[in-house]
C-alpha cells in the first residue's frame, strides 16, 4: 500500500492511500490494479478533513494526515459517505482529535451508530443540508445532498474559490489514482454501472443540482482527481444515468459449453462487421461479469447467446442477465440465440428474464441451434443480421 500526499491547490491536499493488494472490491468486483481510498485535507484559517479510508489502510492514512497537518489540528471532518471503505477510521480519528466537529447529513447522523458503535459519543456533530455552507476562513464549502448516489446519507461539497467538487463516490473508478485520464472511462464505466448504476434517476437529480456550478476539479473517493476540462466526465455521467447508449453497434454476449454456440455468435459478428457494424463479442465463460455488464450498457442492441444446461440456462448467462437486471439494464433491442440438443430451454428463460426489464424490445424470434453449428444454421443467423 502506498500513502501518497500531494497538493491539489493552495488550500487542498490529497491524503489518501492506494491499496494495491485488494483484489476484490466489496468482495465481488475484481480489482487487479487494486483501488485507491481518497481523502483530502482543506486548509484555511480552520482545517477540514474530507472522509477517512478503509481500515486496511489505517496506518498509512493516519501518517498522511499527521504529515499534512503538521502542527495543526483538524477542526472538522466532512463525512460524505458512511460505507465502511470510507468510515472505518472514524473512531480512530475521533480518538486522535476529539474536539473536531463531524459534518454529516441528517440521514448520516442517524446512521453513525451503525458504523461507530465503540465511539465515545463526545464528538460534536453538525448536520448539513442542501444550500448550507461552512466557512473555513479563506475557503468555503457549499453542501449538496446526493441521496442514493449510492447510499441515502451521501453529501457532496463544492469549493467556489477553487471551482472544486468533492463528489463522494460519484466519478470514482477502480484502480490507481495515477491512472492516465485517457483510461478513465473504462474503469469509471465499470464502477458506475456496478456500484451506482441502479440509481440513474438519483444521479440525474444531483447533476441538475450541480448544473449551475463552475467545476474545474473533481475529487472523488476512488480513482484519479479529475482536472482541466471536466465536461467529458460529467457528460459520461449524464449518458450513463439516462441509460442511453454511448455508441452505435451490437454487443453479442455468449455463454457456450462446448464452443458451438460461440461459433454461431462469431459468425454473426463476422457478418455484421462486413456490413460496417461495430460489434463487441463477450465470451461470458471467460470475461469478468462486471466488465461485461458495463459493456452491455454501451450499445443500443444486444444478442444473448446461450446453451441449455440442466434443463435451464447455462450459468454464465444466468449470472450475466441477473447482473444486468439488478443494475437497471433497460431501453435496448435484444435478440436471442439458444442451443439445446434435445430440450432447448435457454431461449425461453432468457426471454422471460429480459421481458421483466424495462423497455427491452425482443427484435426477433429466438434462433434455436441443436448441437454443433451446422451449415443450415447459417441462413437463420444471416436473417438475424438483417434485423439488427
Amino acid at each position: 500500500m502506498e500513502g501518497n500526499t500531494f497538493r491539489i491547490n493552495d488550500n487542498v491536499s490529497y491524503i489518501g492511500v492506494y491499496d494495491k493488494t485488494l483484489d476484490l472490491f466489496e468482495n465481488q468486483y475484481k480489482t487487479p490494479e487494486g483501488i485507491s481510498y481518497n481523502s483530502y485535507l482543506i486548509e484555511g484559517e480552520k482545517t477540514a478533513v474530507v472522509d477517512t479510508t478503509d481500515d486496511r489502510t489505517g496506518e498509512e492514512w493516519l501518517c498522511n494526515l499527521r504529515k499534512a497537518l503538521g502542527d495543526r489540528k483538524p477542526d472538522y471532518l466532512i463525512i460524505e459517505h458512511l460505507e465502511p471503505d470510507h468510515s472505518s477510521l472514524l473512531t480512530a480519528f475521533v480518538e486522535a482529535y476529539p474536539e473536531a466537529t463531524l459534518v454529516i447529513s441528517a440521514v448520516g447522523a442517524k446512521m453513525l451508530p451503525l458504523y461507530m458503535t465503540d465511539l465515545p459519543w463526545k464528538a460534536p456533530v453538525m448536520t448539513v443540508k442542501d444550500g448550507d455552507s461552512l466557512d473555513l476562513g479563506g475557503v468555503t464549502l457549499q453542501f449538496f445532498t446526493a441521496p442514493m448516489v449510492h447510499w441515502p446519507e451521501v453529501i457532496m461539497a463544492y469549493c467556489p474559490q477553487h471551482k472544486l467538487l468533492f463528489s463522494a463516490d460519484a466519478f470514482g473508478t477502480f484502480g490507481n489514482i495515477d491512472a492516465p485520464h485517457g483510461d478513465w472511462a473504462r474503469e469509471a464505466r465499470r464502477y458506475y454501472y456496478n456500484i451506482v448504476g441502479k440509481y440513474g434517476q438519483q444521479v440525474q437529480n444531483v447533476l441538475k443540482k450541480l448544473s449551475g456550478l463552475e467545476i474545474e476539479t473533481i475529487c472523488p473517493l476512488h480513482g484519479p482527481v479529475l482536472t482541466g476540462d471536466v465536461a467529458p466526465y460529467i457528460g459520461y455521467y449524464d449518458t450513463w444515468s439516462s441509460y442511453r447508449s454511448e455508441k452505435e453497434g451490437v454487443m453479442i454476449a455468449c455463454a457456450s459449453i462446448h464452443g458451438s454456440t460461440l461459433e454461431a455468435a462469431r459468425y454473426l459478428a463476422e457478418i455484421l462487421r462486413k456490413r460496417g457494424v461495430d460489434v463487441f463479442v463477450a465470451d461470458l465463460t471467460r470475461e469478468d461479469v462486471s466488465a461485461m455488464a458495463a459493456e452491455a450498457f454501451r450499445y443500443p442492441e444486444a444478442v444473448m447467446c446461450a446453451s441449455t444446461y440442466d434443463a435451464g440456462l447455462f450459468t454464465p448467462m444466468y449470472t450475466f442477465l441477473h447482473q444486468l437486471e439488478i443494475k437497471g439494464y433497460r431501453d435496448r433491442k435484444v435478440a436471442i440465440i439458444e442451443n439445446g440438443s434435445w430440450a432447448p430451454m435457454a431461449g425461453k428463460i432468457m426471454r422471460k428474464t429480459l421481458e421483466e426489464m424495462k423497455g427491452i424490445d425482443i427484435v426477433a424470434d429466438p434462433i434455436t441451434l441443436r448441437g454443433i453449428f451446422k451449415a443450415e444454421d447459417r441462413k437463420a443467423i444471416e436473417q438475424l443480421a438483417d434485423k439488427l
